[in-house]
């Protein structure tokens, strides 16, 4: 069987995998967060944190809810990493430096996963497991509940109620994240995931000397991390390492779960605001950019015409031999499409057009399907703009889902948009003019450029993935990242909700003649282009002296 062909199959399976739940896991999730019961293990929670289920909040109360939880996950992480030589199962490893748990704690929490040092020789399964874990489901039932706070903001009309983000994130977690991830985690140790609470195991190399290979719990951090778009591995390779990511089989899975949530979550919407047509349209638009993307990579990568390449007869350095180059292409394009960042091969030896289909993925604003939650809330942000722009050229108050798009609604939309562009291209600028700079680089030119620009677009998309050729452990990459990837979350997620408030404190607005139909082809036309020349118009300068101009080299 050809590359190409085992390519194609496990696309073939992996589309028909999330056909077949799409119906079921997003209707599940309208009733999860629609109905007025809850669990006895729910009120428990609610009962020990003093939470009241049946109050609802305003859009500055439930954006202090975020921010405020945000900021005691960030303080409780950092303090776990460098309280780590007391804990259990610290397996003798220090306290983590300061800057590193800086960094880790805001990455984790922020749901990007950015990893500035090697998970086996810096945390321990203590820390991996209560407290990296742990916020793995955390920050993607916050991006959940976000996503959902915006739809009633849709559904509702003259209320500043939005519901209760302490039971949104609830029930995200204990409904939806955490039974999945549990059964997943058994499919993966049956498939040959390593779940171990040993250090490590001896072997004997051929020479006769002893090594010593890293063990870790990998398989249930493994079904969260891609679950939860996290992405951050317990092994160093990530969901490269034979313990993470075994075969074609655990391969299809991995890239099943980071998919299937925000793949179901436009049916969710489509059945909450009662017209699940808007949620086809959405998803037709997120699955076009995605498409068209792993087009650009796996052509890129087949047919690479750089001198290694065809030296070797394909271009296989920095890939897995059980993925190849369309498993490892279709993973990239996957884990940069939605906020993931897990990799199954290292971004860096990609081609220069393939490795700007990843990088193009994340500046779109990771909406091809996008993650937990962000994903939906990114889309409809774009549908607003979108929705403005039509109505400036027909001279027409615009309307989206019975709602009219004035001054704040656009605004709080327009701030939600620019927050990563904004984050992107000052932090790359400003990392440009330091001398220190060049010593980071793995490479110069053009693909020097493109390294620095992946950096702080994945940290300021909240992916993190990285290119691999830049070395980010000094003083300003850990502090800079770190600040990338609180803006690049919060800012977006505050402006979301203020435009949540405002759309619930509107009346409906009925549909007449005149109204723009958001459920066929000129709307997703509309819609593809406005995402498309919004990258466009903000990133082509930067990105023609980056990927493009290595490509055409």
């Amino acid at each position: 069987m050809t590359d190409t062909t085992a390519g194609l199959i496990q696309l073939g399976l992996l589309l028909v995998a999330l056909a077949v739940v799409y119906k079921p896991l997003g209707d599940y999730m309208a009733r999860v967060f629609s109905t007025e019961k809850h669990l006895k293990l729910e009120k428990g929670l609610y009962k020990l944190f003093r939470v009241n289920p049946d109050s609802e909040q305003r859009w500055p109360t439930y954006a202090a809810g975020v921010l405020g939880f945000s900021f005691v996950s960030v303080v409780l992480l950092y303090l776990l990493q460098r309280l780590q030589p007391i804990l259990p199962w610290g397996l003798g490893r220090g306290s983590v430096s300061p800057g590193v748990a800086f960094n880790t704690a805001i990455s984790f929490v922020t749901n990007t996963n950015w990893q500035s040092y090697v998970p086996e020789t810096t945390m321990g399964h203590f820390v991996q497991m209560a407290g990296l874990t742990v916020q793995n489901f955390l920050s993607a039932g916050v991006g959940l509940a976000v996503a959902i706070a915006l739809t009633r903001g849709f559904i509702r009309s003259r209320t500043d109620r939005l519901g209760n983000f302490w039971v949104d994130l609830t029930r995200g977690t204990v409904r939806v994240l955490l039974p999945m991830a549990f059964v997943f985690a058994l499919v993966l140790i049956a498939l040959g995931v390593v779940q171990s609470l040993k250090a490590g195991v001896a072997v004997t190399n051929p020479d006769g000397s002893q090594s010593t290979i890293a063990l870790a719990p990998a398989a249930s951090q493994e079904a969260i991390k891609e679950l939860g778009t996290n992405g951050g591995g317990i092994l160093n390779a990530n969901s490269a390492h034979p313990f993470e990511n075994p075969n074609a089989w655990t391969n299809l899975i991995e890239l099943f779960l980071i998919l299937v949530i925000p793949v179901s979550l436009t049916r969710t919407f489509g059945k909450l605001v009662g017209k699940p047509k808007q949620g086809y349209v959405l998803l037709g638009v997120m699955s076009l950019l995605w498409a068209a993307s792993l087009a650009i990579i796996w052509f890129s990568e087949a047919k690479a015409s750089n001198p290694a390449a065809l030296a070797a007869g394909a271009s296989m350095e920095g890939k897995e031999q059980r993925f190849g180059i369309s498993g490892t292409s279709i993973f990239a394009d996957t884990t940069t499409g939605t906020s993931t960042g897990a990799i199954n091969g290292a971004h860096d030896s990609l081609s220069g057009l393939g490795g700007g289909g990843p990088l193009l993925n994340m500046l779109y604003g990771e909406i091809s399907p996008g993650g937990v939650g962000t994903g939906l809330y990114g889309i409809l942000v774009m549908a607003i703009i979108a929705m403005f722009l039509a109505g400036l050229m027909v001279g027409r108050t615009p309307e989206y889902l019975g709602k009219k798009l004035g001054k704040r609604e656009v605004t709080c939309a327009a701030i939600s948009m620019l927050a990563m562009p904004t984050v992107v291209l000052l932090g790359a600028g400003i990392a440009l003019m330091l001398p220190d700079t060049a010593g980071a680089l793995g490479n110069s030119g053009a693909h020097g450029l493109s390294e620095i620009l992946y950096g702080y677009a994945s940290t300021g998309n909240n992916n993190g993935s990285a290119f691999g050729g830049l070395t980010a452990t000094s003083d300003w990459f850990q502090s800079s990242f770190g600040v990338a990837m609180a803006f690049g979350r919060f800012i977006p997620i505050v402006a979301v909700l203020c435009l949540a408030g405002s759309l619930a404190a509107q009346k409906k607005v009925p549909e007449t003649a005149g109204t723009l139909p958001t459920t066929g082809p000129l709307f997703a036309t509309m819609l593809t282009g406005t995402v498309v020349l919004v990258a466009a118009l903000t990133f082509i300068p930067a990105l023609a002296l980056g990927p493009i101009a290595e490509a055409l080299a």
